[in-house]
Order: C-alpha cells, then sequence, then structure tokens
C-alpha cells in the first residue's frame, strides 16, 4: 500500500493554514507579531503550513480516515498531542498562560481543519 498525499488537499490545506494564521495571529498579535526577524518568518510560516498540510495529509491517508468527520478527528488528536506538550512547556515556566492559549487556540483548530480537508478530498 503506498501512501501519496493528495495534491488538491495538500495545496488547499497549506493556503487554508496559511490564510487561517495569518488572519489569527495578526488579530491576536497585533503590532507585537510584526517585530520579529523580518521577512524571513513569513517564508518559514509558508514553509509550515505546506509541511504540515503534507504530515497531516499522510496521517489521515495512513490511518484510512475517509470523511469530513474522520479526518478532522485525525488532525483534532494532533492538535490535541501539540496542546499537551505547550501544558506541560507552560507549566514549567517556558512560555506565559497567554502564550499557551494563543498556541492552542491555533493547534486545536487548524489541525482539525487540515485533518477535515484531507478527510474531504481523498
Amino acid at each position: 500500500m503506498a501512501l501519496e498525499v493528495n495534491l488538491p488537499a495538500l495545496l488547499v490545506g497549506a493556503v487554508v493554514y496559511m490564510v487561517y494564521g495569518g488572519i489569527y495571529y495578526s488579530i491576536l498579535l497585533g503590532k507585537k507579531g510584526q517585530d520579529r526577524s523580518g521577512p524571513i518568518k513569513y517564508i518559514v510560516a509558508v514553509i509550515v503550513a505546506f509541511i504540515s498540510s503534507f504530515l497531516i495529509g499522510l496521517l489521515v491517508q495512513s490511518t484510512g480516515a475517509a470523511g469530513l468527520a474522520e479526518g478532522a478527528m485525525v488532525g483534532g488528536i494532533i492538535g490535541i498531542l501539540i496542546s499537551i506538550v505547550y501544558l506541560k512547556n507552560t507549566l514549567f515556566g517556558l512560555i506565559s498562560n497567554r502564550m499557551f492559549l494563543i498556541a492552542v487556540g491555533d493547534h486545536l483548530v487548524i489541525f482539525t481543519v487540515l485533518g477535515a480537508i484531507h478527510g474531504s478530498l481523498v
């Protein structure tokens, strides 16, 4: 069984990730998010969007999830796992409570959406 990521789902997922991230972080961080590392952060954000969409696509396909709900469940589980890591980091004082809530909200939503996209475009 060869694992192949659906190209339209990969592209749609990456674009949705970028649009969502741009809106989410500009609303929550405002000008604070604009003063670090110049344009390189945007290049990295695009790369992260494509890598994330690709990996979620692989996971959705490898679990056999088909359909919006099953794909969303796979993506949601990934979002929960990432949130648990952020919780641990918050408990040890590595990130603030506010940044924890921002990051968790972002990851829970976007990975669930990516899973739904990949599940429904199988």
